[in-house]
């Protein structure tokens, strides 16, 4: 007997991880197809089929109650969790929804991992599993899955409950957006939401890559050509530039593997580089985002936030702004003993402000910059007796 895809109302289709078998679930059934020839593989009765992480491993919901894991198309094991099965999700853990929330699970043993109080719509596991995005009706949660605490409780037999292991997640962050597609790319999790933008999650931080103009589903991104393919009912099908080396950056920095971020960032093009200096900005790397950042301005601000005089005078000098001169002099006024002597004498020379005929005054270095300073200072400053000339 064979199968034919048009023999099954389809409510799901889905690629197992590895992309050679494609699933095809709806009334209460599930054939398994080659991807290529669409030669049928296996079949069995399912309200829902979801694969593992292991693209040999999926598991079947057959009912209200009943979960069944199978491992290279064979039956491995049946399971009742305590609280039924409304739903299930598969990736890096088998996930079960049931009135008492979301409850994950190990492929393996089918130990409990954890239960959270929360009632998913999606859930979205990155690919080396730290990661999980889970989806409500109207915000996302992004978890960070900690293996260690997982198997030091279990040795330990400490920190156990009922509800699983309590420091198997930390929460990094909840977005209030509701979310209609997705998938990780390294640390980022690209995602189409209910006001049809296309954006991207990475340690806290939001990116819309565009604006869409109708409801579409995100399909997959293809690393090789830096593009993000997305679908919609009509079947068009239509991709964005999103930067495979500014991702892998992003990422790298996630995960403090600056070594690699060093490695990547030539990579990455000069005109994208200040948007990763803002990246790194917001992450509180404000070292490496000045020496990664292209644009002056921002470049200036940082320096000024840094305390970094020497490279903050030289942009000071190129652009020639009394604004910048001031602010470079109240910094020097700030970390005086640290500076050159000259540099304070010229940011007075450069601009006559009272904090600068101080900085000038405190220094008493430069003579000849004092002496201007003062004569400019009973012109511009009013402060006559207030500044003496230092000594030579």
């Amino acid at each position: 007997m064979t199968w034919k895809l048009r023999d099954l109302p389809a409510s799901t289709i889905s690629l197992n991880p590895n992309g050679r078998f494609v699933v095809v679930c709806g009334d209460g059934e599930y054939i398994i197809y080659t991807a290529m020839a669409l030669r049928n593989k296996s079949f069995g009765s399912a309200q829902e089929f979801v694969w593992a992480l292991d693209s040999s491993e999926y598991a079947v919901r057959e009912n209200g109650s009943t979960v069944k894991i199978f491992k290279n198309f064979k039956e491995r094991k049946s399971f009742k969790p305590d609280f039924g099965a409304e739903g299930i999700f598969g990736g890096f853990m088998l996930g079960v929804r049931s009135v008492s929330g979301l409850a994950f699970y190990d492929w393996e043993s089918l130990e409990l991992v954890r239960r959270i109080d929360i009632q998913p719509k999606h859930v979205y596991w990155s690919e080396n599993g730290d990661l999980v995005s889970i989806a409500t009706e109207d915000s996302f949660y992004i978890l960070k899955y900690d293996p260690d605490a997982v198997a030091k409780a279990r040795e330990a037999k400490e920190g156990v409950t009922e509800d699983g292991i309590e420091e198997a997640f930390d929460v990094l962050g909840e977005v209030q957006e509701s979310v209609k597609t997705g998938l990780w790319v390294g640390d980022c999790f690209i995602y189409t939401n209910s006001v049809n933008r296309l954006n991207y999650y990475v340690g806290g931080e939001i990116v819309t890559i565009a604006h869409l103009d109708r409801t579409m589903y995100v399909l997959g991104y293809i690393p090789k050509e830096s593009r993000l393919f997305l679908g919609d009912k009509e079947l068009n099908v239509v991709s964005y530039s999103l930067l495979l080396s500014v991702l892998e950056y992003q990422t790298a920095v996630m995960r403090r593997d600056f070594e690699m971020a060093d490695k990547v960032l030539p990579t990455i093009p000069k005109e994208q580089r200040t948007r990763v200096a803002h990246f790194l900005e917001k992450q509180g790397f404000k070292a490496q985002a000045l020496a990664v950042s292209t644009d002056p301005e921002h470049r200036f601000e940082l320096c000024l936030q840094l305390g970094d005089t020497k490279t903050a005078h030289q942009l000071a000098m190129e652009a020639q702004s009394e604004q910048k001169w001031k602010q470079l002099a109240e910094l020097a006024l700030e970390c005086v003993r640290s500076l050159g002597p000259r540099v304070p004498a010229q940011c007075a020379r450069l601009c006559w402000s009272s904090s600068a005929c101080h900085l000038c005054q405190q220094c008493k270095y430069d003579c000849q910059a004092s002496n201007q300073c003062r004569s400019n200072g009973k012109e511009q400053c009013g402060l006559p007796g207030q500044i003496p000339a230092g000594r030579c």
